[in-house]
Formats: structure tokens, C-alpha cells, sequence
């Protein structure tokens, strides 16, 4: 999220959350009678990854999120400042060399923290000014995505400023569940503080039978980054956490109503990740 990079949240995320940490050992004596797949394979971490995320195979794969922002100025308590809820829809698509890329959009819309109703104005505790509150939206076609491969995931515009680095995520489980924890790759150069870390839940049942392509799943992400745009802080020292919480859906039609609405309305060429040349907006990166 940059304004919520994610997906991250989900991506994402956006989104929609990109990894490069080491498998958990236990986990292969993880289901009893669950002949789960060879987790330490980095083949089987792409995969996994995927049906994890978004799909294998070529469709909208939807996500709804919700949570709240903390400022952070110093060493003083973390001040909640706003909540938020959002959509993030994604795409996948294979490139013919053993690699996929992921795309989508996010939409996040601002939520006053009493009350809950959408926020046009923002009295700002920092700089004591009403700031206008503008929607987060990020997305875009192809290219504007994440490159997942054996070798990691990266963000597709700076695959070549990154390292290989062999994909092997960590995986924990309990009971029925397994959850998958990740954490975005940025690339260099870019504004500091700046790191998500999130953890995505699937059925364990379901995550063994490898021709599920798609699974139901959850996550929950915590993202450090500097201040939104709409808070207009300027070079004011601090920075904000998101917390998001969210669930793959099914389809547009498990969207809230309220929200539904005012997605269809506000943003209707970002109800869908294809085709490809979307909706233009800026990189995801700022």
C-alpha cells in the first residue's frame, strides 16, 4: 500500500506481500494422513505462493480488507488516526518461461474512527490542519506488476535491479489450518521507513490437493510506510502503520453493499484485473 503497498496488500495488496525467507523444518511432519507438497522446493513455493494469493489459472481473484492507520512521531504512543476498507482484485498469468506475473488494483476508501462513516475531511492532530481525504488507488496492465519465479518475486519494472534468490517462504501449521508468512520485496532507492509483513491462512486440507488452483483464503498484514499523501505532512518527522485484515472472496458479489456501491460508482474500470492495459495510475512504488 503504498498508499497501501501491498497486497498486497494484497499487492497488496495489493494488493495482494513478496518473500524471500526459508521454510519451516517441523512442517514436513506437518498433517499426519496430509500428503502435503515437498515445501522446500522453490517450484512448489511459486505454486503455493499463487493458489495462495490469487490462482493458477487466468481469472479476477477479488479480496476485501479492512483496518486502521497508527501515527508514529518519536518515541510517543502510536495515535490511531483513520480506519479504512478496501478491495484489491488481481490477475495472474503465466510467461512462458516457468515465471508468472500478478497484477491487479487496489482501492481503499477512509473511514472516521468513531463513528465509521466515510471520511471527506481530516482534522489532522499533527499540523492541526482539515485535510481533503482522497481515495488510495493503485493498480495497473501488465508490467506494472510482480514476477514470480523459482528465482523470488519482484516487482516487474526492477526485476533486473534485484537479486536471484531461490523462493522458499515460511510455512507454519496447527489443526486444519496452514498460513504462509511473506513480506514485500522493494526495490532499492526508495523512501524509508518502507516494510510489510503479512501472514496468509488457507485450509489444509484443500492446500494438499494440488489441483485446487485457487484457494479460500485470509491474511493479516502489517505495513510501515511514510505518511499519505492527503495528510500533507511534508518533511514533518514520523511515519504510520497499517493493519489490515481481509479474505479472499468469491466474486465482486461477496463486496458489502455500501462499498460495492461506491467502488462501481467512484472506480468501475477497477472492478476487474483484466484485460491487462487497466486503468492507468502511477507506480506502485512512490
Amino acid at each position: 500500500m503504498s498508499d497501501l503497498s501491498r497486497r498486497g496488500f494484497f499487492a497488496v495488496a495489493g494488493a495482494v506481500s513478496l518473500p524471500l525467507v526459508m521454510p519451516t523444518p517441523a512442517l514436513s511432519q506437518a498433517a499426519g494422513s496430509q500428503a502435503l507438497p515437498d515445501l522446500t522446493s522453490p517450484e512448489i513455493n511459486r505454486d503455493s505462493m499463487l493458489r495462495v494469493q490469487a490462482s493458477l489459472q487466468e481469472e479476477d481473484v477479488p479480496w476485501w480488507y479492512d483496518g486502521t492507520i497508527y501515527g508514529i512521531v518519536g518515541e510517543s504512543e502510536p495515535k490511531p488516526l483513520v480506519r479504512f476498507q478496501g478491495w484489491e482484485v488481481y490477475w495472474v498469468r503465466s510467461l512462458g518461461d516457468e515465471s508468472y506475473e500478478l497484477t491487479g488494483h487496489t482501492v481503499s476508501f477512509f473511514y472516521d474512527l468513531e463513528t465509521g462513516a466515510p471520511l471527506e475531511k481530516f482534522q489532522n492532530p499533527y499540523s492541526g490542519v482539515l485535510n481533503d481525504v482522497t481515495a488510495a488507488v493503485q493498480g495497473g496492465g501488465a508490467g506494472a506488476g510482480f514476477n514470480y519465479s523459482v528465482n523470488g518475486v519482484r516487482p516487474t519494472k526492477f526485476i533486473d535491479q534485484m537479486p536471484d534468490k531461490p523462493l522458499k517462504l515460511q510455512w507454519s501449521f496447527a489443526r486444519d489450518t496452514i498460513w504462509m508468512h511473506a513480506e514485500t520485496a522493494y526495490p532499492p532507492g526508495l523512501p524509508q521507513p518502507r516494510k510489510q509483513r503479512q501472514t496468509m491462512f488457507a485450509p489444509l486440507s484443500e492446500f494438499a490437493d494440488q489441483s485446487i488452483r485457487n484457494l479460500p483464503s485470509l491474511f493479516s498484514s502489517t505495513v510501515f510506510e511514510q505518511w499519505p499523501k492527503w495528510m500533507d505532512m511534508g518533511d514533518r518527522p514520523g511515519h504510520v502503520i497499517w493493519h489490515a485484515s481481509g479474505a479472499k472472496l468469491r466474486s465482486i458479489d461477496d463486496l458489502p453493499s455500501s462499498f460495492r456501491n461506491r467502488l462501481e460508482t467512484e472506480f468501475p474500470e477497477r472492478t476487474t484485473a483484466f484485460p491487462f492495459s487497466g486503468a492507468e495510475t502511477e507506480s506502485t512504488f512512490q
